[in-house]
C-alpha cells in the first residue's frame, strides 16, 4: 500500500473537519464526502467492466457491470470505504468537540 490509496480517505477527514468547525456541518460534509466518492468509484469501475467485458462501448454494459467483482481490487475498494470510515469517526469525533 502507498499514499496513493489513503489520498480520498485524507481528504474526506479534511473537507469534513473544515466543514464542520467552519459551519458544524459535520453530516451534510460527511454524507456529500461520502457521495463523492461512492459515486467515483461507481463509475470508474463502469469504464473498467465496459473496457475489460464491453468491447469499449457503454451499450454492452449490464446494469449490474459496475458492481461485478471483477472489476474491483484493493485500491478500488479502499477509495470508498476509507472515506466511508474516516466520515464516520470524525462526525463521532466532531459531534463530541464542535
Amino acid at each position: 500500500m502507498t499514499l496513493r490509496d489513503f489520498e480520498h480517505s485524507i481528504a474526506t477527514a479534511l473537507v469534513i473537519t473544515a466543514c464542520g468547525l467552519a459551519f458544524g456541518l459535520w453530516l451534510h460534509a460527511a454524507l456529500a464526502m461520502c457521495a463523492l466518492f461512492i459515486g467515483r468509484e461507481i463509475a470508474q469501475a463502469e469504464y473498467r467492466w465496459i473496457e475489460d467485458y464491453g468491447d469499449g462501448r457503454r451499450a454492452n454494459m449490464p446494469w449490474w457491470g459496475a458492481f461485478d467483482p471483477r472489476v474491483w481490487d484493493l485500491h478500488s475498494m479502499l477509495n470508498w470505504i476509507g472515506p466511508a470510515v474516516i466520515a464516520v469517526a470524525v462526525i463521532v469525533w466532531g459531534s463530541h468537540h464542535g
